[in-house]
C-alpha cells in the first residue's frame, strides 16, 4: 500500500451538486429552485414557525403559566469552601472571584453537601440550610445571613 493509492471508503464522500451549468446538465438555468417567487430568490428564508400565511401553531395554543419575578438562588456547597484559607472571611464578591457563583447581585444560598475541612470561616450569604449552619459552626466558623435572606 502506498500513499498515492489510498482512496476514501465507497459512499463516504458525497459529490456536491453543480448547479447552473447549462440546460443539458439537468440543473441549469433555475438551478433546481423552480420558477419565480420568494423561494427562488437568494437569501430567502421564511422563518421558523411560518406556515404559509395561516395562523402559526404557537399562536393557536393557549397561554400557560407565568414568569417568576424572584431571581433564582445561586447555590454553594460546603465542599466548595475548602478552596479558601482557614479563618478567611467569605462574601459574594469572593465567591464570584473564585468562580463558585456567577453574579454578585444574585442571592447566594449555602448548602450542606460535602465535608467542610477548613476551620474558622466567616461566611456572608443570603440564605443557608440548617445542615450547612450546623456544619460551619461545628468547624469553628460562623454564617452571617444578610437581611434579604433570613426568610429564604
Amino acid at each position: 500500500m502506498k500513499l498515492n493509492e489510498l482512496s476514501p471508503a465507497p459512499g463516504s464522500k458525497k459529490t456536491r451538486k453543480r448547479v447552473g451549468r447549462g440546460l443539458g446538465s439537468g440543473r441549469g438555468k433555475t438551478a433546481g429552485r423552480g420558477q419565480k417567487g420568494q423561494t427562488s430568490r437568494s437569501g430567502h428564508s421564511q422563518g421558523a414557525g411560518w406556515e404559509g400565511g395561516r395562523s402559526r401553531l404557537i399562536m393557536r395554543l393557549p397561554k400557560r403559566g407565568f414568569t417568576r419575578v424572584k431571581e433564582p438562588l445561586q447555590l454553594v456547597n460546603l465542599r466548595d469552601l475548602n478552596a479558601f484559607a482557614a479563618g478567611e472571611s467569605i462574601d459574594a464578591a469572593k465567591l464570584v472571584a473564585s468562580g463558585l457563583v456567577r453574579r454578585v447581585d444574585h442571592r447566594v444560598k449555602l448548602l450542606a453537601d460535602g465535608e467542610l475541612e477548613v476551620k474558622g470561616l466567616t461566611i456572608t450569604v443570603d440564605a443557608a440550610s440548617k445542615g450547612a449552619l450546623a456544619a460551619v459552626e461545628a468547624a469553628g466558623g460562623k454564617v452571617v445571613l444578610t437581611s434579604t435572606g433570613e426568610g429564604a
